[in-house]
């Protein structure tokens, strides 16, 4: 809940924002912008400006208002209605919450804690490049909207990829922090790299 501070300041900001969604046109074009914005095929990338996009056509407080109120809980956005703001700019903010709402925070909680990722597969694969073959590696991500992202690079790059994530995650681990089934594929993980590389190198 707000406090008596929280609460002025809120119904402020919300009245300085029905005052700019109540200039001729306004309401239409940032609705067509949010349409935009959620309907894009790169959505995720285009959400992470949204709040800049708005600041230009509405105002840089008011439009970091109108993506909070977008977000806000249910309990907060219903004070809106005690603010008196104008029938179709309340109108139109119920329905932007209901209609894109879910979909911007989501987005931008995972932009702000980029935690999303709720599974992963690697597989292998050989790419004959310039009459040579070449070894690459295939990683799929299921991100936080169930939808897979698949990175192909050279078997090469994603070995710097471990050892770069052991390098920056290895001084920051506290103990029972890693499973010892991890620690032990690990171990055998570099050990075959080792017997492959000795392998090559005695032939």
């Amino acid at each position: 809940m707000l406090d008596h501070e929280e609460t002025f300041l809120f119904k402020t900001e919300t009245i300085e924002l029905a005052n700019a969604l109540s200039e001729p046109g306004v309401l239409d074009n940032v609705e067509d912008l949010l349409t935009d914005v959620i309907t894009s095929p790169r959505f995720d990338s285009e959400v992470f400006t949204l709040e800049r996009s708005l600041q230009v056509m509405l105002g840089r407080r008011t439009g970091t208002t109108l993506v909070g109120l977008l977000t806000v809980g249910p309990e907060v956005f219903e004070k809106v209605a005690e603010v008196r703001v104008p029938a179709e700019v309340l109108e139109r903010l119920t329905a932007w919450r209901a209609r894109f709402g879910l979909a911007i925070d989501n987005a931008l909680n995972f932009l702000n804690n980029p935690d999303g990722i709720q599974g992963h597969n690697f597989g292998t694969q050989v790419s004959h490049v310039d009459d040579r073959s070449v070894l690459q590696g295939r990683l799929t991500l299921v991100r936080y909207n169930n939808e897979p992202q698949f990175f192909v690079a050279d078997a090469s790059v994603f070995l710097e990829l471990a050892a770069d994530v052991l390098d920056h995650l290895a001084p920051h681990l506290e103990p029972g922090g890693v499973e010892a089934d991890t620690i032990a594929r690990l171990r055998d993980g570099v050990a075959q790299v080792e017997r492959k590389l000795a392998a090559r190198q005695r032939t």
